[in-house]
Formats: structure tokens, sequence, C-alpha cells
């Protein structure tokens, strides 16, 4: 839960997500945190404001609203912890910025997301105007550069979800400086909620031996945080 520091402090706070991170399992999501979910402001259905009641409802401990190429549902979402916390409400999620963003990686189209940077920063410009990049803005390198300037950390979404297999880019990328893979998501679309057991033995493996953070989320595009659909 969030400490006295202001949610726009606490959402760069990366001392604190990589606590958060470090304390993950296949259980963690999507009852304590929830690292990947879209709001209206991209291709989602829940409000900024929704996203954050739902939150609060099943008692995330922290998550981060990841819409395409825009912050916008997150400075809604971060406004409105602010409100709750000025009305005395306890016991508040930790919001971190968040934002996925198309690239190219060994020539596939990937989803690369992006957390506790400065959603203001200008290295992040070319991709939050709700545009998908294209040229040399769209390589996984420049994006993964633009996220670390921005002070953020990067990690590559779903890695078993493009038409080149995960044994091939998640070396790519982590020869490109990211930081983290995606491990634990629910690929099927199961309800209740689980991480698919096969992809997440691979994934896993290969984001330990390349020493990256593993992440979880339900990548919610429909009205409920614990679904994807």
């Amino acid at each position: 839960m969030t400490s006295t520091l202001s949610v726009s402090s606490a959402a760069q706070d990366l001392q604190a997500l990589k606590k958060a991170w470090r304390s993950l399992t296949a259980t963690s999501c999507p009852t304590q945190y929830n690292f990947h979910m879209h709001s209206v402001c991209s291709d989602g259905q829940l409000t900024p404001t929704e996203i954050v009641d739902q939150a609060i409802a099943i008692g995330l401990q922290g998550l981060a609203l990841t819409d395409h190429h825009t912050v916008s549902g997150y400075y809604q979402a971060q406004a409105y912890l602010d409100s709750q916390r000025r009305h005395g409400l306890q016991s508040l999620p930790h919001l971190w910025t968040g934002i996925e963003i198309n690239g190219i990686l060994l020539e596939t189209t990937i989803h690369i997301l992006a957390y506790g940077f400065e959603p203001d920063h200008p290295a992040l410009v070319d991709y939050r105007q709700q545009l998908i990049p294209g040229g040399d803005r769209a390589a996984a390198a420049a994006i993964i550069e633009a996220i670390h300037a921005a002070g953020g950390l990067a990690v590559l979404a779903h890695p078993a979800r493009y038409r080149r297999p995960a044994t091939e880019l998640i070396p790519a990328a982590a020869a490109l400086g990211i930081d983290g893979v995606e491990a634990y998501y629910a690929y099927e679309n199961p309800k209740p909620w689980v991480p698919s057991p096969k992809h997440t033995e691979i994934v896993t493996h290969l984001g330990r031996d390349h020493n990256l953070w593993l992440t979880c989320g339900t990548d919610t595009h429909g009205r409920n945080l614990q679904h994807r659909l």
C-alpha cells in the first residue's frame, strides 16, 4: 500500500516496484498485484476511476494502468487516488506509471510495457501520442532506451503471444537491455484467471537465465480486472 509519499512520487518509486516484483509468484495476480490493464483511454472498457475502484474492492496492493501509447488514464487514476486519500480512505493500492508500446524485435511486432517512468519526460513524447510509432522509433532498442531515459523499467509483454517464440525473443530483448518479462500471464483467458502453466515455466526459466524481473498482469480490456476480456 502507498505510504506517506504523494501518489505522483510513489508512481515513480522503482525501489518499491522492485520489492513488489521480487515478491511475485504465480498466485500474486489478480488479487495482490496487477501490472497490465487497459482503460477507455486506449482499448479498454473501464474508466480509470472504475479501475481504481475495482482495485480497492479486490484489495490490490499495487497496480499499473498500461494503456496503449498514452498516459492520460494514469493521470486520471492518480487524481482519483489523491481525492480518495484526501477524503481519508485507508488501504489504497500503490499506483505506478505505466504504458504499453508497440515495437519491432527480430522483425516481429511486440509490445513493451514501461513502469515507474516520469510520465511527461521528453524521451517518451513519441510514444504517448496515441499513435503506433514507426521507423527507427519502433525499434525495440529505441523504445527501451527511451524508457530508461525517462527513469523507468522496460518489460516484454506476454512473450508467448508473438509470431517468433519466446525462446528467441527473450534473449534478444535481454541483449538490448530490457529489464523484465511478463512471466505470469493467462494466454487462454481462463475463468478464474490463472497463468498458463506451460508458458509460465518457459518464460520464468528464460527470465531467470537472463537476470530479468518476472512480472504479472491480466491484460484486462473488459469490465473485470480479474479477467482479460
